[in-house]
């Protein structure tokens, strides 16, 4: 089989001739190793295994382990364990502009199924926040591999000076598999008495809200309940939104998908509340504990301070980083998972933000509707195209933009 017939195809599909996959691959280790791989895909499935009880971090894995070892074999004609630290160089300015994109690219930006002939790993050029992204993932892939004693060395390894001067930018968010640890630790709150489940349940919507909505910690303070609202969008779909005071006294538009009104409905319930917000309702949008928050309340319940706020996702976070430590103490395994706790523990409300960014950008959609979403640039609604583009990005962030409790 010549390497010049071999096209993109998804993982699960690839059938790789002995000369690219990787048994005899210039950066394999020698001696005995820590899993049962005998070629480059065996290896990166075992690593994919880890993860395959998370299907969001395991998609987003599969993703960036997908396309470098495509370009790798079809691009270079090398397997991946054969990658030197020039050849990930060249990769970064590949994944930047992917060429050619007939080969590369769905026609058109669209996604199809990984069964369809039409299916490319990319959907057009890649943003630097997800270009960033899928390095720091493939870095934990050779890392792991080479811990496995799958591989000899990483070949991104010669780069972590730069990722270190860069450290401020790259650590302000949660990846996927550390959120995905919060959230195991929301759900493992007691909910046994009242207090307790009042509590889970501000937990989980505060976390939602600042996830999904990419609300600022200020922004969750000042605005309320009755800043939810409904219209038809232009094929008559009714869709939520929430009308956000932001930084500057700026307004936007955020959009209220079909999981943040599930969240928004459960946690009003949870309440004693209506199960939808009306017009001017003043109920802040995060209630304090024990307040009576329904309809024989004499007045709405004054919201959270900013600094209370602060402190309920720092208290969640230091909850799940000590919860990770007890488990890597349990797995032996303690190094890895004290790392990661200690992440955690650095972390504050405003990561969430990032990493709603950060997420949202790396699940390929469109960067100016991430703007958009978090207000970085103000909205203009004045005209009927832009209106017709906020319906578009109401669609796309309610599709690709997920918290999945």
């Amino acid at each position: 089989m010549q390497t010049a017939l071999l096209a993109p195809r998804p993982i699960e599909a690839l059938e790789l001739p002995a000369d690219l996959d990787g048994h005899d691959g210039v950066n394999r280790a020698p001696g005995r190793m820590q899993i049962a791989a005998a070629n480059d895909l065996d290896a990166v499935r075992a690593w994919l295994a880890r993860v395959a009880d998370s299907k969001s971090t395991f998609e987003n894995y599969r993703k960036e382990a997908e396309r470098l070892m495509l370009w790798a074999i079809v691009q270079l004609g090398k397997p991946l364990s054969s990658l030197t630290h020039e050849d990930l160089l060249a990769y970064q300015r590949f994944i930047a502009d992917p060429q050619p994109a007939a080969r590369w690219v769905a026609g058109g930006g669209r996604k199809h199924p990984r069964s369809d002939a039409r299916w490319r790993p990319f959907y057009g050029p890649l943003s630097p926040t997800s270009q960033r992204q899928a390095m720091v993932i493939l870095n934990a892939l050779f890392s792991w591999l080479v811990s496995a004693g799958y591989l000899a060395g990483n070949p991104l390894s010669l780069s972590r000076q730069r990722a270190r001067r860069a450290q401020p930018r790259i650590t302000r968010y949660l990846e996927r598999e550390l959120w995905d640890e919060v959230k195991a630790y929301v759900d493992s709150l007691p909910r046994d008495s009242t207090r307790e489940r009042e509590h889970h349940g501000r937990t989980r919507w505060l976390l939602t809200l600042l996830y999904l909505g990419g609300l600022r910690i200020s922004e969750v303070g000042t605005n309320t309940m009755g800043d939810f609202f409904s219209r038809r969008d232009a094929a008559g779909k009714e869709r939520w939104w929430l009308d956000v005071l932001g930084k500057g006294e700026r307004r936007r538009l955020v959009p209220a998908t079909a999981e943040l009104m599930e969240e928004l409905v459960r946690y009003r319930r949870e309440r004693g509340l209506p199960a939808l917000p009306m017009a001017l309702e003043t109920t802040p949008l995060v209630l304090p504990i024990g307040t009576k928050a329904g309809t024989q309340a004499a007045q709405p319940p004054k919201p959270l301070t900013r600094a209370a706020l602060h402190a309920i996702v720092k208290d969640i976070f230091a909850g799940a980083a000590e919860r990770l430590r007890q488990r890597g103490a349990q797995a032996g395994a303690g190094s890895d998972f004290a790392a990661r706790a200690a992440q955690l523990e650095r972390a504050s409300a405003h990561w969430l933000r990032h990493s709603a960014g950060s997420h949202m950008a790396d699940g390929d959609l469109d960067l100016r509707l991430v703007r958009d979403n978090l207000g970085h640039a103000s909205l203009t609604t004045t005209s009927l195209y832009l209106h017709s583009d906020d319906d578009r990005r109401h669609r796309e962030t309610e599709a690709r933009h997920r918290i999945d409790w």
